[in-house]
């Protein structure tokens, strides 16, 4: 059975954007399929940061064939209500038509209406087409004097068609100018010449020597599995963060991991500063010191590109940008410490919390008035709770020496406390 590839070639896509574009690729194009009659064995998507792709595997070559009934007016209805209904079932003349009996209703016409199934690759233009016009980004923009909008400039449009055992068909179709073929290229730098793709994994296969990772699952663990390798050989391990690498895995196409350092006075500040500096400017991992769980002054980065000196500029320009961003972070942590908590109280009197609730200082105290009554409670359940304990172990301790005195639990003025008094058990 024939399968379809499509790609859909731009400008770098923002990383937070590819996992939902292509689960709205996958979603929209299938939809639309089943819709048309095309039913398929399996669809798989992808996305790297200049590509989505589509992958749908078993599809039929044609529609299947649809024969619909249509009912229309009674038998010797008016001719205006004949009219009307050869009209809309397409009929010539209403000896075309079949009689339904029914013997309480009354004969009445029915028009069948075959409609010939139409081949697959025509109704593919189609859907992708209207799916490419309608694509639901969060944020889109136009180019050029075109019309079309895409989250960044869109380049090329793969659409290829057929069997496994055939030479695959382009889908024919076209949005604002932009043709579809079967040609795509490879990475920016690395391999930017185009090339011809037929099916998936002759696709795979090509970008892969182009260096091109299609599937970000499989760069996610290349760069994981790098990434803890580099560390350990320097006798560190990685800390994970699988938001970051998530991000990451959506910057590059090619994921090539390197090892950056920095001045281990920063590692004075408190660990979370220091990680979230690395973490939210460089979009970089930190590194620790297995035997102490400490961070030490490394740090992993992921770039786009094997390059020719070994990535020495590379880390180096990333080890400038991270010294000045973490100075930054030691001069406002350093800058924080010289004022107190309680000096910046004076502050909240100033800020309005709401109108008819005054401010936020006023808010403050009635939080800091609150917990201190819930704390008391807190208190007293947690004594009542081992009281409890108590007279649970008394009551063991008289089922077994039915002759000793029973305590009897009674409440005192506090409902919150209790006390045991002896008393005479009834058999005694």
């Amino acid at each position: 059975m024939p399968d379809l590839l499509i790609e859909l070639f731009s400008e770098e896509i923002p990383a937070r954007m590819q996992a939902r574009a292509s689960d709205d690729l996958k979603k929209l194009v299938t939809d639309k399929l089943v819709a048309a009659g095309l039913l398929y064995e399996g669809a798989k998507a992808f996305a790297t940061p200049r590509r989505l792709a589509l992958a749908v595997q078993g599809m039929p070559a044609r529609q299947p064939d649809v024969k619909e009934e249509k009912k229309g007016p009674r038998v010797g209805a008016p001719d205006g209500a004949i009219q009307g209904f050869l009209k809309a079932a397409g009929l010539k003349s209403i000896g075309d038509a079949k009689i339904e009996k029914d013997a309480k209703k009354g004969d009445f016409y029915i028009a069948v209406i075959e409609k010939k199934g139409r081949s697959a690759i025509d109704v593919i233009g189609e859907i992708v087409t209207d799916v490419v016009k309608s694509f639901p980004w969060p944020k889109s923009m136009r180019w050029g004097e075109g019309r079309l909008t895409w989250v960044r400039p869109l380049h090329s449009i793969v659409a290829t068609f057929g069997a496994e055992t055939e030479e695959p068909e382009i889908v024919r179709f076209s949005v604002e100018g932009i043709v579809a073929g079967d040609v795509t290229q490879g990475h920016r730098f690395l391999a930017p010449a185009s090339f011809k793709v037929k099916r998936l994994d002759d696709y795979t296969a090509k970008l892969e020597k182009a260096k091109v990772v299609l599937d970000p699952e499989r760069r996610k663990e290349m760069i994981l599995a790098d990434a803890q390798n580099l560390a350990f050989a320097q006798g560190f391990e990685l800390v994970k963060d699988d938001g970051l690498l998530a991000e990451v895995a959506g910057l590059v196409e090619w994921p090539v991991v390197l090892m950056g350092s920095f001045d281990a006075a920063f590692l004075a500040m408190p660990p979370e500063i220091v990680r979230t500096t690395i973490r939210n400017n460089q979009k970089c991992f930190v590194l620790r010191d297995p035997k102490t769980a400490r961070l030490v002054n490394r740090f992993i980065l992921v770039s786009n590109t094997e390059a020719r000196d070994g990535g020495k500029a590379i880390v180096a320009g990333n080890e400038r940008v991270i010294r000045a961003r973490l100075s930054d972070a030691k001069f406002f942590y350093e800058t924080d410490l010289k004022t107190r908590l309680e000096d910046r109280l004076v502050k909240f009197e100033h800020i309005v919390f709401h109108e008819k609730l005054g401010t936020q200082a006023e808010r403050l105290a009635r939080i800091e008035s609150l917990a201190g009554h819930i704390a008391k409670l807190i208190v007293v359940l947690f004594n009542f709770r081992f009281e409890i304990a108590g007279v649970a172990r008394q009551s063991k301790a008289r089922q077994e020496h039915p002759r000793a005195r029973w305590p009897s639990v009674v409440f005192l003025h506090d409902p919150y406390r209790l006390a045991t008094v002896n008393s005479v058990p009834p058999w005694a």
